[in-house]
């Protein structure tokens, strides 16, 4: 048996997410293990480090696979390549005994686009989600800043989301861009809940837009009620860029990582 890291690329418009659900239900898990056995006959699992939602992108979702064949690397993938639907494709593979995207992801990297503009654009509207009026970006970065480090993240995960701890590290939150245009709100950390990054994404909003004063996102911060934060913002706008593996900040097979 041989240990393949992939680096997976995706449109999540058409995908019910990353996980494999009931027999009908299109997943990104579950079109990569078709895939997998279509090309090898053997059933396969292929794991994530990241179970991105319904709609949710991917420019450089991680996972491993555990596969006995015969292909090289780098035939292997040009095989799922060339059965693979257009909107999931394999943009990195290489063997790697040991590797398993679960376990050895460290930290991960969300880009959640926004579009500030006047008018609607629409080269945007299936990528961003579109926020009219003035954004005050100096309170929404001080909002921002207030979320870095290590908390308690439950007011910011999704309803009745069972998790052991809803305790996560947030490395970065980056606003790029400028009011008026298009705005990047990047979030690094070593993991998040479900719906968490579009929940944090809706409360920072909610600031911007002037509704909410930065110091309440740290006072929904401390109350760890759902009911408290923003709305949950729309899921096409965001995308997952790249999953970190190790220390040395490697996320992938080599020339293969989007930053």
């Amino acid at each position: 048996m041989r240990t393949f890291r992939l680096v997976l690329e995706y449109d999540g418009r058409d995908f019910d997410g990353w996980q494999r659900q009931a027999e009908g239900t299109r997943t990104v898990q579950g079109t990569l293990e078709q895939a997998v056995e279509r090309i090898s006959g053997r059933a396969a699992r292929v794991v994530g480090a990241s179970r991105t939602d319904a709609g949710v992108h991917a420019e450089g979702q991680l996972a491993s696979l555990d596969l006995d064949t015969p292909l090289a690397a780098g035939a292997l993938q040009r095989a799922l390549n060339g059965v693979l639907p257009r909107d999931v494709a394999v943009v990195g593979l290489e063997e790697a005994p040991g590797f398993h995207a679960l376990r050895d992801a460290r930290s991960k990297l969300y880009r959640y686009a926004l579009w500030n503009g006047a008018v609607p654009s629409p080269l945007r509207r299936e990528r961003c989600w579109w926020v009219r009026g003035r954004l005050e970006l100096g309170a929404l970065r001080e909002a921002a800043a207030a979320l870095v480090g290590r908390h308690d993240f439950a007011a910011f995960r999704a309803a009745h989301s069972a998790v052991r701890s809803s305790e996560r590290t947030l490395h970065e939150i980056r606003v790029d861009g400028e009011g008026g245009g298009q705005l990047d709100l990047v979030v690094r950390g070593d993991g998040f809940l479900r719906h968490m990054v579009r929940i944090l994404v809706g409360s920072l909003v909610e600031v911007a837009r002037g509704r909410r004063s930065p110091s309440w996102v740290t006072d929904v911060l401390a109350s760890r009620e759902r009911s408290r934060a923003g709305p949950t913002a729309p899921p096409e706008a965001l995308t997952l860029v790249r999953v970190f593996f190790d220390s040395d900040g490697k996320s992938g097979p080599s020339g293969n990582a989007r930053a």
